[in-house]
């Protein structure tokens, strides 16, 4: 079976690749065989989103210093009973995403024939700068639909993360009915099942070079 390296497709102008004739979606299940049958590989940057398989970006060295110091943080506060993943797949009705860092229920090593789907995942985060749009519009459509109870933007471009709670289904489309921005002098509370269960300083997880560097 043909491994499929999509870092290695061309380059096309936008205008060309927009279908222009009905096209069918993936399902998680047709997504999964993928995998399994060597279709898709840990090679290929990708992810499911919405029913698409959709390239992920390459990360530039504030996002990767940036996921690393949550993670850090998150794990120093998490109560037993969670853990905090990285770059990781979950699973929902319609998309795969890998956040940057999950915090999810139990252990992982109860995940060792699938992926967490939503009910057992407190916290998301993604850290965006190339990604900013996506990261705002699709994922966060993603996550609201999946019910996901917190949501983190870490908006690198704007040096804030941005905290979506509340998910809701009753407009046009998922959304999060509430929206709070942190900036650098403030302080993030950590919430899973509704209990606050730590701060998170937010100049601690933003990267911020030294002085004559």
């Amino acid at each position: 079976m043909a491994t499929v390296t999509l870092a290695k497709l061309p380059t096309i102008e936008p205008s060309i690749i927009i279908p222009t004739e009905p096209i069918g979606r993936l399902s998680v299940e047709h997504y999964h065989a993928m995998i399994q049958t060597g279709i898709l590989t840990d090679d290929d940057p990708i992810e499911l989103l919405e029913g698409w398989l959709v390239v992920k970006m390459s990360k530039n060295p504030p996002h990767r210093v940036t996921t690393r110091l949550l993670r850090q943080a998150l794990e120093r506060m998490i109560p037993t009973g969670w853990y905090v993943d990285s770059q990781e797949p979950i699973t929902t009705l319609d998309s795969q995403p890998e956040p940057d860092v999950t915090v999810v229920r139990g252990d992982t090593l109860d995940y060792l024939d699938r992926h967490p789907n939503p009910q057992e995942v407190g916290l998301v985060v993604e850290v965006a700068d190339a990604t900013l749009q996506r990261d705002r519009s699709t994922k966060k459509r993603v996550y609201a639909r999946a019910d996901i109870a917190v949501y983190w933007l870490v908006n690198l471009v704007k040096q804030q993360i941005e905290v979506y709670t509340e998910p809701t289904q009753t407009g046009k489309q998922p959304d999060y009915r509430k929206h709070h921005i942190y900036q650098l002098t403030d302080t993030i509370p950590v919430v899973l099942d509704g209990v606050e269960v730590g701060r998170i300083a937010v100049h601690e997880v933003l990267p911020q070079k030294k002085a004559g560097v």
